[in-house]
């Protein structure tokens, strides 16, 4: 097998090399984790926090080495290496080590009538045992150190397989929490391309947490099926942003500058369709390009930079194709429109559209670059109904000064996270969930949802009153009639349960086999 070749989007040029993991390493490394899972599922969460904790502390303490090493791989600006990778994670981290065993607390249910006869259910939550986390190369540090860290403080053992464009940032991560000291075979990084993913989805870890295209995505559904491992998929969306006559101008306008436009556009969360009630429209779109003209676009590694390169040629390609589609049928280009030929990398100025609609490549697929499409509506019905026609469902925001009408639009959108005067960033929130709708996906990362999607639900059921069940054999055609009687009314409310009660103690009384 060919090496990785880790490459600096912003000069093209080489960063290091890594050998692949080979399918049978995967298996190897896999069998290492089952060794270890008992042990580290068994020890405390606290014990485990304190592994956590350490690993975080050594990222703060190293944090302007983590963040150029994003910056040179990923191309995002150092301010987002901080603000977008590096800050959420030391926040989930802190915020999980601290509050995941009560969040994950056993609890007794309430089993209504049955208590009667002295039953009792408990639900608890245990380790899923190896969970396989194949991340993107979009936000290649905090998508996967926050669900890794979700998992080994639920007492799972974790392989990561880190995106072949970002493998450099994927070994700051195997940095990072060996730092920690953490166990042998509890935590470890696979390094390679789609042979290595597929290798780790067919090794029947107990989990995938994938992120990642939604025809990937779809492979690695099947795969799973195939060993019926469960998983978990983030892929991506086409996000609404929907503007309200009354809307602060000001702030919306930046918003919908910086939510296309941050990480180059090259985020699942991305404004991608910009939907401007028609009184506002031209005085939007004014706004919105004289800020795009102000940004400055150069390599990351400039503090001052605020837009960087595309982190892969195959993406640029992808925003060349959509904007050239729609230059073809006659949108107009407010700015940008090709590709930054000052620069060396893969570097696409910043674009705003108008002149297109729903049947554009541009409105319909996810661009997952610097482009920004912006349309008008007359009414709120027709703005939910835009906003609502997609076949994607992760996020989207409503912009306007009317909180109770932002959040009645809120709840018609479907999506996972619907935000009013917020854009794009509750990925940052570790108490909030993050998952989408429809080709979005299914699950969910962070707050308490995600830890349950790190755990095995496990429910014991006690009976404390050791003889025959009224409801086992020898049937009657007067037990059918009991039954009746009391499937009418010991399902009902108190007054019903009351009525039945001297036909439930007849039969509870019986002789049973």
């Amino acid at each position: 097998m060919s090496d990785i070749i880790s490459i600096n989007p912003a000069t093209l040029e080489e960063l290091a090399r890594f050998s692949v993991t080979t399918p049978q390493k995967v298996s190897e490394y896999v069998a290492e984790a089952r060794a270890a899972s008992p042990m580290w599922g068994r020890m405390d969460f606290s014990a485990r926090a304190e592994y956590l904790l350490a690993a975080r502390d050594f990222m703060l303490s190293n944090i302007d080495d983590f963040a150029k090493t994003i910056t040179r791989e990923n191309g995002k600006p150092l301010a987002e290496a901080i603000s977008a990778e590096i800050y959420p994670v030391a926040d989930l981290i802190h915020y999980f080590a601290h509050h995941a065993e009560r969040l994950l607390k056993s609890f007794s249910l309430d089993i209504g009538i049955f208590k009667l006869l002295w039953r009792s259910s408990r639900i608890s939550f245990q380790p899923l045992g190896v969970a396989g986390v194949i991340s993107p190369w979009n936000y290649p540090f905090s998508i996967p150190a926050g669900e890794i860290a979700m998992a080994l403080l639920c007492g799972n053992c974790v392989l990561l397989k880190p995106s072949s464009a970002t493998p450099l940032v994927g070994q700051r991560i195997t940095e990072m929490f060996e730092a920690s000291g953490l166990p042998e075979g509890v935590f470890r990084v696979v390094q390679g391309d789609a042979t290595t993913g597929t290798a780790l989805v067919e090794s029947r870890v107990d989990k995938i947490f994938f992120t990642g295209s939604v025809g990937v995505g779809k492979l690695v559904m099947a795969k799973c099926a195939e060993n019926m491992t469960p998983l978990v998929l983030e892929l991506g969306g086409k996000d609404p942003m929907i503007v309200f006559p009354d809307a602060d101008l000001d702030v919306a306008s930046s918003a919908a500058v910086w939510g296309a436009f941050t990480n180059s556009g090259q985020c699942c969360a991305s404004v991608e369709r910009v939907y401007v009630h028609e009184s506002i429209f031209d005085e939007f779109v004014e706004m919105a390009l004289q800020k795009t003209k102000r940004l400055k676009q150069g390599n990351g590694m400039d503090a001052t930079v605020d837009i960087g390169p595309m982190t892969t040629l195959s993406q640029l390609q992808t925003v060349e194709a959509h904007v050239e589609d729609a230059r073809r049928r006659g949108a107009k280009i407010h700015c940008g429109g090709d590709r930054n030929r000052d620069l060396p990398g893969y570097f696409y100025k910043p674009t705003i559209l108008t002149g297109v609609d729903h049947s554009y490549q541009c409105v319909r697929e996810e661009t997952f670059g610097p482009l920004m499409p912006v349309m008008p509506f007359s009414d709120e019905r027709q703005a939910i109904k835009l906003a609502n026609d997609t076949p994607y469902g992760l996020t989207a925001s409503v912009w306007t000064r009317n909180i109770a009408k932002g959040q009645e639009t809120a709840r018609e959108i479907r999506a996972g996270t619907v935000m009013v005067n917020d854009c794009v960033f509750t990925h940052a929130i570790p108490q909030t969930p993050w998952g989408g709708r429809k080709a979005s996906g299914f699950g969910r990362s962070h707050s308490r949802f995600g830890l349950q999607e790190m755990v095995a639900i496990h429910h014991v059921h006690t009976n404390r009153l050791i003889r025959k069940d009224f409801w086992w054999y020898p049937y009657s055609a007067n037990m059918v009639k009991r039954f009746a009687r009391l499937a009418k009314r010991l399902t009902g409310d108190l007054a019903s349960k009351a009525r039945a009660l001297p036909t439930f103690l007849k039969i509870f009384r019986m002789k049973k086999l």
